[in-house]
């Protein structure tokens, strides 16, 4: 039985995943309000290593690093806007999973439709002269096609 007990557990810790290793038991605070908000702030932080993961699941040293000044500022008294406004101080608009829409990252939110938009727009174009071509077709090719419908 104990066996048993103990190959469900490993499976269980496999089956969990890098993010379950990500935040150490050190870093984790005692207040779990508190807890609660530095993990939802570390969900949207970048991690300036990995780059396409959050803090919370990285586990870069420097991911550590920013988790813990994430605690910090909150045991501190700080905000989450407070927290998150002295990271982009501190590393810029590039710590955020996801900016925020402001004049200087307007080109970055806007570009994306604004290219769907012109791709539908020459794909329109595009089937539009080909009607106009497919109707200004060689009538030599169009008497052709009347014969062959006679003989059938």
């Amino acid at each position: 039985m104990k066996k048993l007990i103990a190959c469900v557990f490993v499976v269980a810790a496999m089956l969990a995943g890098p993010a379950a290793y990500a935040v150490q038991p050190d870093e984790i605070m005692a207040d779990p309000a508190k807890e609660a908000r530095a993990r939802d702030l570390s969900r949207e932080l970048r991690c300036m290593v990995c780059q396409n993961q959050s803090i919370d699941d990285s586990d870069a040293p420097l991911a550590r690093d920013l988790r813990l000044l994430v605690r910090e500022r909150i045991a501190s008294g700080d905000s989450d806007s407070q927290v998150i406004d002295f990271l982009v101080a501190r590393y810029g608009e590039f710590v955020l999973l996801k900016p925020r829409f402001t004049p200087h990252t307007l080109l970055l939110w806007l570009l994306p439709p604004l290219a769907l938009a012109l791709g539908g727009l020459a794909i329109w174009a595009s089937s539009g002269r080909r009607s106009q071509s497919s109707d200004l077709a060689d009538p030599a090719l169009h008497e052709l096609n009347e014969e062959k419908e006679a003989c059938l």
